[in-house]
């Protein structure tokens, strides 16, 4: 297997969209770009284009190239970092900036994201209320005002699905009817998340399911949380990045583009969708809900 195909290509196109702006903003043309480095003009576009890893010293002599400021030369060097590694672990705060998410960039340019949650309101649809206890609950020792910035930068997030250009993406959302009922400390502001899921679901560009109890074990039973990213087509031709899949946990995330694996993620989410109940049958379930704590 060569290195261009092993493991996945998901921080080599994300490293080769930073470097291609980089160098538009410095108004360097590819074959400066080239001379600078001692290399072919092929060697840069194909680093741009994401089809090979990087080294962390041609990294490096490109921001010097384009001026970069160091703090953003740590994330493109440690993004090169990533683009040699077999598969690979995106750990925050640990090869970039925790504030450097590169699923935020992913989420922001898909067309469609599909997405399973066994156990949370997931972040696109969450309330400041319930944003705000969950970051409480994973760091109790984090001061208000970090707090705030964190519940702040996940509202942001969600002006993603009501933008109007490029178009917002489609969500496709199923949850185990486990999460709604896992209530916070504070039944009203649970039942204040319940009336928002609600009302996010009359969004054109937004479904929400559940899988209800009684439907039995789905096979997302033995993968977890996980979101599906589809991108837009390119011209009417390909899309512009494969299908990938999201997985996070407690120390990272692993991101996953390989056809099999792509294609067993499909699989689990055509069962979920089997199972789920309808939109419709979603909101009578969700209204019940909050009536029961009213």
């Amino acid at each position: 297997m060569t290195e261009e195909t092993s493991g996945s290509t998901v921080p080599r196109r994300q490293l080769g969209r930073l470097l291609t702006q980089l160098r538009e903003d410095a108004s360097v043309s590819l074959d400066r770009a080239a001379e600078g480095l001692d290399c072919s003009r092929q060697k840069v576009w194909r680093i741009e284009k994401g089809l090979v890893p990087v080294r962390v010293v041609d990294a490096r002599a490109m921001c010097a190239m384009y001026r970069v400021p160091e703090e953003m030369t740590s994330i493109v060097t440690g993004l090169a970092r990533e683009t040699r590694a077999k598969g690979w672990w995106h750990s925050y705060g640990d090869v970039v900036p925790s504030w450097f998410s590169l699923y935020v960039g992913l989420e922001s340019s898909a067309s469609t994201l599909r997405q399973y949650d066994a156990e949370l309101i997931p972040g696109l649809l969450q309330t400041r209320e319930y944003a705000a206890e969950l970051f409480l609950r994973k760091n109790p020792t984090m001061s208000p005002a970090e707090r705030e910035k964190l519940v702040e930068v996940r509202m942001q997030r969600q002006h993603v699905l009501t933008r109007r250009l490029p178009s917002a993406p489609t969500l496709r959302v199923v949850l185990s009817e486990a999460v709604l009922r896992r209530t916070l400390p504070d039944r009203r502001a649970m039942a204040g998340q319940l009336r928002h899921l609600r009302d996010l679901a009359t969004l054109p560009n937004v479904s929400l399911r559940v899988l209800p109890f009684t439907a039995g074990p789905p096979l997302a039973s033995e993968t977890g949380t996980f979101v599906l990213l589809d991108f837009p087509q390119a011209f009417g031709r390909a899309s512009t990045e494969p299908t990938t899949v999201y997985l996070e946990n407690i120390t990272g995330a692993l991101y996953l583009d390989k056809p099999a694996e792509v294609a067993a993620y499909d699989r689990v989410w055509a069962d979920l969708e089997t199972l789920a109940a309808d939109e419709a049958a979603t909101e009578k379930l969700i209204t019940a809900i909050i009536e029961e704590w009213a």
